[in-house]
């Protein structure tokens, strides 16, 4: 288990995309995966791996605050056992395959309101 990406909603996408090229020599803008590409954002990559995702918002309402942390991206391994698991648990969670980057995802709520992404890198089902 480790840390797989960081979240961040913003009403300046253009601004805080150049902050952080700016900031952190190591990033670099890569291609998002076709799925997500009609929510308006960046990846921003260290190495191979896209570490800082932003996603542009208006800032109206109590699940959009602007410039806020949206939400942190844990990787984990066993993607069928962890899901068993929050089923088990009886804990809400949303799923979103991404067969371009052989990725799994779960997003699911804390009690107290913040989102977490469990990311599974693993062969995906074929259709």
């Amino acid at each position: 288990m480790h840390l797989d990406h960081i979240t961040i909603r913003t009403r300046d996408l253009p601004g805080t995309r150049a902050f952080f090229l700016k900031v952190f020599d190591e990033l670099e803008e890569r291609e998002r995966p076709k799925a997500i590409r009609r929510i308006p954002g960046h990846w921003l990559y260290a190495d191979d791996k896209p570490i800082v995702h932003l996603i542009g918002t208006r800032g109206y309402g109590r699940d959009n605050p602007p410039d806020a942390y949206d939400h942190v991206g844990i990787h984990l391994s066993g993607y069928s056992v962890f899901r068993a698991k929050l089923e088990t648990l009886e804990i809400p969670y949303s799923r979103m395959d991404l067969t371009e980057l052989d990725e799994r995802r779960l997003f699911f709520r804390t009690p107290s309101g913040p989102l977490i992404e469990a990311v599974f890198h693993e062969n995906l089902p074929k259709s």
